[in-house]
């Protein structure tokens, strides 16, 4: 159909603390050699297989740096924008998730039950979502008809955008296995008012095949 539209959301690609477990919400933790390694093939699968005309990036550092290899596979600019971030994990920041069970055993148990934010100073699934449901339509709308938009971000608060321009249930995301590096969900649109459709999930470029990666 000539309104459809595409929106590729990228995870970043892996950091030290992506490899040991350590939760890291804000806190503007580069990539690693091997997230190094996933985004420079990254970058050209999104170009090649997605072909992108617009292209936004959360403002840390683990999306800037994997943003880059798609800028350098494209000729795009990317648009930084803070609401693409991850979720703010408040006092569990920096925490293995050992860690973060005997320091706040109350808020852990909450969060096993999908309960997000109970930790002093943490975002809620809600103050996620008002932030970067708003980004992610926007950056839709930025795209011309037909073509696709690409945004670089992170694991948690990409789910959160699914569910929402899915119109799926909170509870049914959470079933959704959780999101390698490098790795990318698709929604297309036709140009309705219905939900986007879910086109792909997780889907990865040919490094996800080789365990040494991670």
């Amino acid at each position: 159909m000539p309104d459809a539209r595409r929106l590729v959301l990228l995870r970043h690609g892996r950091t030290a603390w992506n490899a040991i477990g350590r939760g890291q919400g804000h806190a503007d933790v580069g990539l690693d050699e091997v997230g190094q390694a996933q985004a420079r093939l990254a970058g050209p699968w999104v170009a090649a297989t997605f072909a992108p005309s617009v292209l936004w990036t959360s403002d840390l550092a683990r999306a800037r740096e994997t943003a880059a290899h798609v800028e350098e596979a494209t000729g795009l600019t990317a648009r930084v924008d803070p609401r693409l971030r991850e979720y703010d994990l408040g006092e569990r920041t920096g925490l293995t998730m050992a860690e973060f069970a005997e320091r706040f055993p109350a808020e852990h148990d909450a969060w096993n039950r999908g309960e997000y934010g109970a930790v002093p100073g943490a975002e809620s699934t809600a103050d996620v979502h008002d932030r970067i449901v708003p980004a992610a339509r926007e950056l839709l709308e930025a795209t011309a008809p037909g073509g696709t938009g690409v945004a670089v971000t992170h694991g948690a608060s990409l789910r959160v955008a699914v569910a929402t321009l899915l119109g799926w249930p909170e509870d049914v995301v959470r079933g959704l296995r959780g999101m390698t590096n490098c790795a990318v969900a698709v929604l297309v649109t036709d140009g309705s008012d219905r939900p986007l459709r879910l086109d792909a999930w997780n889907a990865t470029p040919d490094f996800a095949s080789s365990p040494a990666m991670y």
